[in-house]
C-alpha cells in the first residue's frame, strides 16, 4: 500500500522518537511517506492531495483537530483514514477502539490493513465541513473557545484545563435564558427550544475524562444518524442531576427530566437557530459564532480503518 503518515508535531503527546518509530514500523510493511502539519487547514490539504494522487491510506498522528481535517481531506474518496493517538484526549481514536499507546496503536492499524478491517463510516456535516464525533453549540463551544486561548496549557494540562475552563465559563455565562432552538426535518419533524447547550453527536462517547467515557448519546454510531442532545437548564440541582446520570453506572441520560435534557436519535437533517449569535465547535475545534447552523448526516462517506469493534 501507499501510505501517508500525517504528523502534527505540536500535538500534546507527539514526540520525535515516537514519530520515528511509527514511521519505521509502517515503512517495514508499506510504501510510506511522512508529512508534517502545524497550522489550521494544512492537514486537510495534505490529505486531499494524497487521496487524489493514488495514496491508499492516510495515517494521522495528532489530536482530534488534525484527524478532523484529514477526514475532510479524504472523505468521498477511496483513500482510507487511520487514527493514532497523538493529542491530549484522542476522542475519536479511542471511540473506535484504538489503543492509547501510539506504538501499540500502529500495530493495531497495520493489522487492520492486513485483515481488510475497513468500514464505510457516516459523518455529520455543517457549512461544508464534516465532523467525526460531534458538533457542540452554546456553552459547550464557549468552553472550547476558552481552552483554545491557552494552547501551551492545553498541551501540558489536558483534562484539568478543560475542567477549569468549564467552571470559569459557567461562572460568566448567562444562565437565565436558553437561547438555542432545534428543528429536525428528517426523518421526522421534532422541536427543542430554550437550550443552553446543543450537542449533535455522530458517535458515543461525547468525550473522555481520564479513562472514563462521558456518554450522552449511546445510540450514536458511525452507521446510524445523528443524535441531538439539548440541555435546557443550568440550575445547580439540574446540573448535578445531569452529572449523576452521565457518570452513573449506565452513563445514560434516558431517565433525566425532559424539562432539563432532551435527546432525539437517528436524525438525518436539522437546523439550530439562536436568538443571538452562538459559538460552535466541531470535534473540539472552535469555528466562531453564527446565527444558524444546518446539519446533516452523510452515510458511507469515509473509508475508515477499525482496529477493534466499536459499536
Amino acid at each position: 500500500m501507499r501510505v501517508l503518515l500525517l504528523v502534527n508535531d505540536s500535538a500534546s503527546s507527539t514526540t520525535a522518537r515516537t514519530r520515528v518509530l511509527i514511521h519505521t514500523a509502517l515503512s517495514e510493511r508499506h510504501d510510506t511517506e511522512v508529512a508534517f502539519t502545524n497550522r489550521r487547514g494544512h492537514a486537510a490539504r495534505l490529505a486531499r492531495g494524497a487521496a487524489t494522487t493514488g495514496t491508499d491510506a492516510v495515517v494521522v498522528l495528532g489530536g482530534d483537530g488534525t484527524l478532523n481535517e484529514a477526514a475532510n481531506g479524504v472523505a468521498g474518496t477511496d483513500c482510507v483514514l487511520a487514527a493514532l493517538p497523538g493529542g491530549s484526549t484522542n476522542v475519536f481514536a479511542r471511540t473506535i477502539g484504538t489503543p492509547d499507546d501510539p506504538l501499540l496503536a500502529t500495530e493495531a492499524v497495520l493489522d487492520a490493513f492486513d485483515a481488510g478491517n475497513i468500514t464505510s463510516a457516516g459523518l455529520g456535516r455543517t457549512s461544508g465541513r464534516y465532523f467525526l464525533f460531534h458538533c457542540g453549540m452554546g456553552l459547550d463551544a464557549a468552553v472550547v473557545e476558552q481552552v483554545e486561548r491557552h494552547p501551551t496549557l492545553k498541551r501540558y494540562l489536558g483534562h484539568p484545563l478543560f475542567l477549569l475552563a468549564g467552571l470559569d465559563t459557567l461562572r460568566r455565562y448567562d444562565r437565565q435564558t436558553g437561547t438555542l432552538g432545534v428543528r429536525t426535518t428528517a426523518p421526522a419533524v421534532a422541536v427543542m427550544d430554550g437550550c443552553f447547550v446543543v450537542v449533535v453527536a455522530n458517535t458515543d462517547p461525547y468525550t473522555f475524562l481520564g479513562s472514563r467515557p462521558v456518554r450522552i448519546a449511546p445510540a450514536a454510531t458511525l452507521h446510524t444518524g445523528l443524535s441531538v442532545v439539548g440541555l435546557r437548564s443550568l440550575k445547580l440541582a439540574d446540573a448535578l442531576g445531569v452529572l449523576s446520570a452521565v457518570f452513573g453506572a449506565n452513563g445514560s441520560l434516558s431517565d433525566t427530566d425532559p424539562s432539563v435534557v432532551q435527546r432525539i436519535d437517528d436524525v438525518r437533517e436539522l437546523t439550530v437557530t439562536g436568538r443571538r449569535p452562538f459559538g460552535h465547535q466541531l470535534d473540539g475545534d472552535h469555528l466562531g459564532a453564527v446565527n444558524e447552523l444546518r446539519l446533516e448526516w452523510v452515510p458511507d462517506v469515509l473509508r475508515l480503518a477499525i482496529p477493534a469493534v466499536s459499536d
